[in-house]
C-alpha cells in the first residue's frame, strides 16, 4: 500500500477543470490564472510553516496557508497595476498654476529585503502646467507602488516620476516618512526611529523658495 503523508492529503487538492468554464465565458483567463497563483502560494505557505516546525493540523493554523496566500496577493497587488488603471482618465484642463499638495497620506508596504511591513505617511505636491488630476488619484497612485515588494527610496522616486509623466507639470515633490518593522522587530530593534525620503523634480528641485514652501506646508501643524 502506498504511504501518503498527512500533509499531502491536506494540500494536494485535485485541479479544477476550468476548460469548459473558460470557453463558455463564465470564468475569464485571468480568473483561472489568479486561482492557480493562489493555490501555488497556499502550497508555499504550508511549506514555510512546516519548515518553521509548526503543526499544520493545529486548530489555529488549519486555514492559515490560505489566509497567507490571500493576504500576500492583496499586499502585492500593485505589481499588476499600471498608472492608466489608477488615473482612469481623471486628468483635467485647468488654469490653476500654484502648488497642489495632498499631505499625510497613510500607506502600508512590504520591505523586499525581509518581507516585513513598513508604513507611514506621504506628502505629494505638484505645480500644474495646464493640467490637474483628481485629488483621490494621488493616494491611489501611492497605493499602487506601495502594494509591491519595495524599498522606501524607490517608492518615493516612483511616485514622483509617475506624476511627472502623467501631468508634465512644472515640478513634483514627494516626501515619505516611514517606520520599518525590520528595524523595530529585529536587528537594531529601535522602536521610535523614522526614515524620511524625498524626491524633487523640476522647479521644486531648482527653486529654493518653492522647496521651502513645500517643506513648511508639510510641517504645518507639527509644531515645526
Amino acid at each position: 500500500m502506498e504511504m501518503v503523508s498527512r500533509r499531502e492529503v491536506q494540500w494536494q487538492q485535485p485541479r479544477q477543470d476550468v476548460s469548459n468554464r473558460a470557453t463558455n465565458g463564465s470564468m475569464s483567463v485571468n480568473a483561472v490564472t489568479d486561482t492557480a497563483g493562489e493555490e501555488s502560494l497556499t502550497a508555499a505557505a504550508s511549506d514555510l510553516l512546516s519548515a518553521l516546525g509548526e503543526d499544520l493540523y493545529r486548530e489555529g493554523l488549519l486555514r492559515t496557508p490560505q489566509r497567507m496566500a490571500k493576504a500576500l496577493t492583496y499586499l502585492t497587488s500593485g505589481s499588476t497595476m499600471t498608472m492608466k488603471d489608477v488615473l482612469n482618465g481623471a486628468i483635467f484642463t485647468e488654469r490653476y498654476d500654484q502648488m497642489v499638495l495632498v499631505k499625510d497620506i497613510e500607506f502600508y508596504s512590504l520591505c523586499e529585503h525581509h518581507v516585513l511591513p513598513f508604513y507611514g505617511t506621504a506628502h505629494i505636491a505638484y505645480l500644474p502646467a495646464g493640467k490637474v488630476v483628481g485629488l483621490s488619484k494621488l493616494p491611489r497612485l501611492l497605493d499602487m507602488y506601495a502594494r509591491r515588494l519595495q524599498v522606501q527610496e524607490r517608492l518615493t522616486q516612483q511616485v514622483a516620476e509617475a506624476l511627472q509623466e502623467a501631468l508634465n507639470p512644472r515640478g513634483v515633490a514627494v516626501m515619505v516618512e516611514a517606520s520599518h518593522f525590520c528595524m523595530m522587530m529585529r536587528g537594531v530593534e529601535k522602536q521610535n526611529s523614522k526614515t524620511v525620503t524625498s524626491a524633487l523634480l523640476g522647479e521644486f528641485r531648482d527653486d529654493p523658495a518653492l522647496r521651502n514652501e513645500f517643506l513648511s506646508t508639510v510641517r504645518m501643524g507639527y509644531g515645526a
